[in-house]
């Protein structure tokens, strides 16, 4: 399944070209994580964390989580979604092809129906 129909794909290999954007999609593919523990797991700035976090939600390779903790206060994780990428090359054209969590769930919830008989 395509991300959004077509996926910007310039700017999603720009993204994956930088090292601290692989080392977000890599620490929050474990769980969800804030992001002063993703400062501390990928080594950076929290500036670089939340810019780079900015690009990957913007391009939904990963998504922010609001959260209340049992203290009342408010924090946000932030969760990898991208489970896949693919790219073709066919007559001369590459087309990239982007597979998220929530597509897979989707993909699999329609296939139990199917194989249950659900309408």
């Amino acid at each position: 399944m395509q991300h959004g129909g077509s996926p910007n794909s310039p700017e999603i290999f720009q993204i994956l070209a930088d090292e601290y954007a692989r080392r977000i999609l890599v620490a929050a593919d474990t769980g969800p994580k804030t992001a002063k523990t993703l400062s501390e797991e990928c080594d950076a700035s929290l500036t670089t964390i939340y810019r780079r976090a900015s690009t990957l939600q913007d391009l939904d390779l990963i998504e922010e989580r609001n959260t209340v903790d049992e203290d009342g206060a408010h924090r946000s994780e932030f969760e990898t979604t991208l489970e896949g990428l693919h790219l073709d090359l066919t007559d001369g054209e590459l087309a990239l092809t982007l597979e998220t969590r929530d597509e897979l769930a989707d993909n699999f919830t329609s296939l139990w129906g199917d194989l249950r008989g659900d309408d």
